[in-house]
């Protein structure tokens, strides 16, 4: 039994009333008007929890998304209200919109699948002939999907989103400029720290007339991030961009015979293994906000969140 990661959690807060369990994330709602966010230190990959937990990844992610939120509070307000923890985030209930903003500067992933595929249109946006795997577009494109409560997110173009009444078109205009300037402060802040934002994805919600950015942003779950040095080199020489995301996880369990597929075992994950990963998300950090990692106090972790956010409510409430 781990104590020193949080695998899961099952707290009954004063007022709550409602709970959710995403892979990584659990939502606590209090009074039908905030939300405590807890980031586990659960992984997946390939659409599976691994078994084992990363100590601090939670701490990681939340704490990356808290600052970046932080820096883009004068481009769109978003939910957050407090961070009683390392790896809590207390804010808002906003009513999300029911797609994803996926914005893209460069032809990897899902866009160059596409590609490579034969298509020169997604999302409803063309993309221009030539162009080999992580190139960068001549300037960035939006790529929304729909937000599936069940399975995948799928793609949808903007005329799609505006026919299915899936959002307003005056809504709509706003998330999309949006969705521009934060990318843009994103590259800025990314670019400082020797990295290049490549692509990443921004949920909003509302609350009365009011637009907020939610969830979290900028961390290695949501965006890819490359090294800036070397980039030209290794795209004129038709090499691998080096990555700064989770992409070492996929390849472990890769070499060991896990795909996600049916049948397959999960490899068993040795100590050494899980110090590695935390120590690799600890780098994320260091690179992404340029700031130290503090270690929180992991004795009794759950013990420590339960206590920070009951503190909250009460302060909140």
């Amino acid at each position: 039994m781990q104590t020193n990661a949080i695998r899961e959690t099952n707290f009954n807060f004063p007022g709550q009333t409602a709970y959710y369990k995403g892979k990584v994330r659990e939502v606590y709602t209090i009074d039908n008007s905030l939300l405590v966010m807890i980031v586990s230190d659960r992984i997946s990959a390939f659409d599976v929890v691994l078994p084992k937990a990363i100590p601090f990844k939670g701490q990681v992610l939340n704490q990356i998304a808290a600052k970046f939120l932080k820096a883009t509070e004068d481009i769109v307000p978003n939910w957050v209200t407090a961070v009683p923890d390392p790896s809590v985030t207390v804010g808002k209930m906003c009513e999300p919109f029911k797609v994803e903003m996926v914005i893209r500067g460069y032809l990897s992933g899902h866009a160059w699948r596409e590609y490579k595929a034969g298509k020169r249109m997604l999302c409803g946006v063309p993309m221009p002939e030539g162009m080999k795997e992580n190139d960068k577009f001549p300037e960035p494109i939006i790529t929304p999907t729909t937000k599936a409560s069940v399975g995948h997110d799928e793609d949808i173009s903007r005329e799609e989103i505006l026919t299915q009444g899936l959002v307003s078109e005056a809504d709509y205009l706003k998330l999309e400029d949006y969705t521009r300037k934060i990318f843009q402060r994103g590259t800025e802040i990314a670019a400082e720290k020797g990295l290049i934002l490549v692509d990443t994805k921004y949920e909003f919600g509302k609350v009365g007339d009011d637009i907020y950015l939610i969830d979290e942003i900028h961390t290695p779950d949501s965006s890819r991030y490359f090294y800036s040095e070397g980039y030209e080199e290794r795209q004129a020489n038709g090499e691998k961009q080096k990555q700064l995301s989770k992409e070492f996880v996929r390849e472990w369990l890769i070499e060991n015979g896990f795909q996600g597929k049916e049948g397959q075992q999960i490899p068993d994950m040795s100590e050494e293994f899980i110090n590695q990963v935390s120590e690799r998300y600890i780098e994320l950090y260091e690179m992404i906000t340029g700031d130290k990692f503090v270690k929180s106090d992991v004795t009794d972790v759950l013990k420590r969140v339960e206590g920070n956010i009951n503190k909250s409510i009460a302060e909140l409430v």
